[in-house]
């Protein structure tokens, strides 16, 4: 949804009414998600939230995009915003049936745009094998963001630990595993 939310703020400059009158629908969209999120609700209330709330919101968006898609000219801005819209419309509207689903995928790009933004860095690590280690430090690095574990905290008490804790029992000092020996 936030990609097609783009698509209408740059049609603004080509037509302000009905780009206006898009992004106005999507950000009631936003609202309510923004609200479920607020109130901490189960993720069976968020879904009957939505079916309530955010269905007939994007029923009637689907009926006006419609209309309007014959209105105006495909090359416009607010022609391709709405053509973009429409052709991804089922996946638009997909997390309206799946508690699991989210709006759109921002979250998960900011979560993997500094890999993306590395991956760029790894053709100058100096050799594969260097990129190897470099890319092994981002997974356990990410590892411990995601298990709250300070990265600095982590390495230095297992480059402690390492050299005498057994072979077969190195798992224990992954970051979700981790337990720090202070």
């Amino acid at each position: 949804m936030a990609h097609a939310r783009r698509y209408f703020e740059k049609a603004l400059d080509n037509d302000a009414s009905r780009a206006s009158y898009a992004l106005e629908q999507i950000q009631k969209l936003y609202a309510i998600e923004r609200k479920s999120r607020e109130r901490n609700v189960k993720p069976e209330t968020r879904l009957r939230y939505r079916k309530l709330y955010a269905v007939p919101i994007l029923t009637t968006l689907e009926v006006w995009l419609q209309e309007q898609t014959l209105q105006v000219l495909p090359k416009s801005g607010i022609g391709k915003a709405i053509s973009y819209t429409l052709k991804l419309w089922a996946k638009l509207v997909a997390y309206t049936s799946d508690d699991r689903y989210e709006i759109d995928n921002n979250r998960i790009e900011n979560t993997i745009r500094p890999l993306a933004l590395g991956r760029k860095n790894y053709l100058f690590a100096g050799s594969h094998q260097a990129a190897q280690k470099a890319v092994m430090l981002y997974s356990f690095f990410g590892t411990c963001k995601i298990n709250n574990v300070d990265p600095y905290t982590w390495l230095k008490d297992i480059l402690e630990r390492i050299p005498e804790h057994k072979a077969n029992k190195l798992v224990e000092l992954l970051p979700n595993n981790w337990t720090s020996s202070n």
